[in-house]
């Protein structure tokens, strides 16, 4: 990289905030101290640790660039323009693609991937995602889709972001989806809820399509092995990353192991890829670097395919997908991540 005679540094600091209260919409207070914090006492250029919706949004009005924050919509990043950016694609259009396919090439034909005595029924979707407002915005932004196609609208199943309760919720939403008749269901969900989901389907021999929207690490080989197998044999969907590989030829692991001789976290290429994101902006922003010459020289990548799939950066796009393949579950494939069984197949991009 080119960043004319600067050097990155990174300054670590013990905050305030609560991630997981963050989550579930509170915490605001302490998360602007922090924010604060960065901004007028290390005065730092940017955040890597914006994980959640307040802190990144304390950051931006701050005029800290921030990176990290999952899954808002196009909307939320246009007005918080140019500091908030991520490496998860927003939920704009996670919800567009997931309604256009559902719209186009699936609402009104048989459940033909559904198990037990759902299989052959005509469709009838649910869609789970959590209950906080910037994401069922996204819903709503769904289900606009279907009623202008004039289609069914899918039963909505709003849950909490809270790990203590997830498996209770589980439960519940199983119990919820299968009174529904619900055939196939959109799991636009964290990574743990899931587990329980299908554990409490199997339990009650309710065997729904469940459809893979590429969040939350959901359409990872190392993540649906987690799932119940034989509820996730039935899971077909999207994802926005480029082809497994395995996890000592990522790019992250590379990186690491460059520097250091012990083993990273299986989490090191999502680290790398932010980090990687972030060094592009730097770079293209020239030797005047500002929030809006990061955000111009953004705009100027050219874009590429590779292990994160394909990236650009078009006008009020702060996300870099761009594109999405077509994947479906085999229980028992050998992933090429870490060769145990269990695999998601590309169909097609």
């Amino acid at each position: 990289f080119q960043f004319y005679g600067r050097k990155l540094v990174f300054k670590f600091f013990n905050g305030h905030g609560s991630q997981s209260n963050e989550i579930l919409g509170g915490g605001q207070a302490l998360a602007a101290a922090d924010a604060l914090k960065v901004a007028t006492g290390i005065k730092a250029f940017g955040d890597m640790s914006a994980g959640t919706e307040p802190y990144a949004d304390a950051l931006s009005r701050d005029k800290v660039m921030n990176f990290g924050v999952p899954y808002m919509s196009q909307r939320w990043f246009e007005q918080r323009a140019p500091y908030s950016w991520s490496i998860a694609t927003d939920c704009t259009g996670v919800s567009q693609a997931v309604a256009q396919v559902g719209v186009r090439q699936l609402a009104g034909k048989k459940a033909v991937f559904a198990g037990s005595d759902l299989a052959g029924q005509t469709r009838k979707f649910a869609t789970i995602a959590p209950d906080n407002p910037w994401y069922q915005e996204c819903v709503q932004n769904g289900t606009n889709i279907y009623k202008r196609a004039g289609k069914a609208v899918p039963l909505n199943v709003p849950y909490q972001l809270n790990l203590a309760t997830l498996a209770n919720q589980a439960a519940s939403i199983i119990s919820k989806l299968k009174a529904n008749h619900i055939t196939t269901v959109v799991c636009g969900c964290d990574p743990i809820l899931p587990v329980y989901l299908t554990q409490r389907a199997d339990e009650q021999n309710y065997f729904p399509e469940w459809a893979v929207v590429g969040v939350a690490l959901t359409d990872q080989d190392i993540v649906g092995q987690l799932f119940d197998q034989a509820e996730w044999a039935h899971a077909t969907g999207v994802t926005y990353q480029g082809p497994t590989l395995p996890y000592q030829a990522t790019l992250g692991y590379a990186a690491y192991k460059a520097v250091r001789s012990d083993e990273p976290a299986h989490l090191v290429n999502l680290i790398y890829s932010q980090m990687y994101m972030m060094a592009l902006g730097i770079q293209l922003a020239g030797p005047d670097l500002t929030p809006a010459n990061f955000e111009r020289g953004m705009r100027s990548y050219p874009g590429g395919t590779g292990e994160f799939g394909t990236w650009g950066f078009p006008v009020d796009h702060f996300t870099p997908t761009i594109d999405g393949a077509e994947i479906y579950w085999d229980p028992n494939a050998i992933s090429a991540y870490n060769g145990k069984k269990g695999a998601y197949i590309t169909a097609s991009r």
